[in-house]
């Protein structure tokens, strides 16, 4: 049976974690499927968990007038999805939508955040792998933008 301990364990992006801090993030995961076009959350929605895709690819997306839902960057297996759960007030600053059949770890993110209030080094390591993920979104962004916006001359 697959657990989101023998999942988190082979994970780059959690490498810098030891294993007892991935124990610790597994025993507040789970593990789902989604269906394509299964919308995760929503701007300004609780963000309560967070994703590593195992499998398939999620578009993060924001509301742009005039254009509707444009997508800023797809999040693939071995990535995460999902960051604005670690200050208040807790709310996404984008949407995110399954577009191909999606396994992923989910994690129970106010768990979490307790876990790292209880061991500071786990909640140091946390940051790193988020503000890491923060870096890759602005780029992301930045480049969708700069193609958004680009003068066709």
């Amino acid at each position: 049976m697959t657990t989101p301990m023998t999942k988190l364990d082979v994970l780059p992006l959690l490498a810098r974690l030891t294993h007892s801090q991935r124990a610790a993030v597994a025993g507040v995961s789970r593990i789902e499927t989604y269906e394509a076009g299964t919308r995760l959350f929503e701007e300004g929605g609780l963000a309560d968990q967070c994703w590593v895709i195992l499998a398939g690819c999620v578009m993060v997306d924001t509301q742009v007038p005039g254009r509707g839902r444009v997508v800023l960057q797809s999040i693939g297996p071995g990535e995460l999805l999902g960051w604005s759960w670690l200050l208040p007030p807790y709310q996404w600053h984008f949407g995110a939508t399954v577009v191909s059949p999606t396994r992923a770890v989910v994690v129970d993110t106010q768990a979490l955040r307790m876990l790292a209030d209880e061991d500071p080094a786990l909640g140091y390591q946390l940051s790193q792998i988020l503000l890491e993920a923060l870096l890759n979104r602005l780029q992301a962004t930045r480049i969708r933008l700069l193609d958004l916006y680009r003068n066709p001359a």
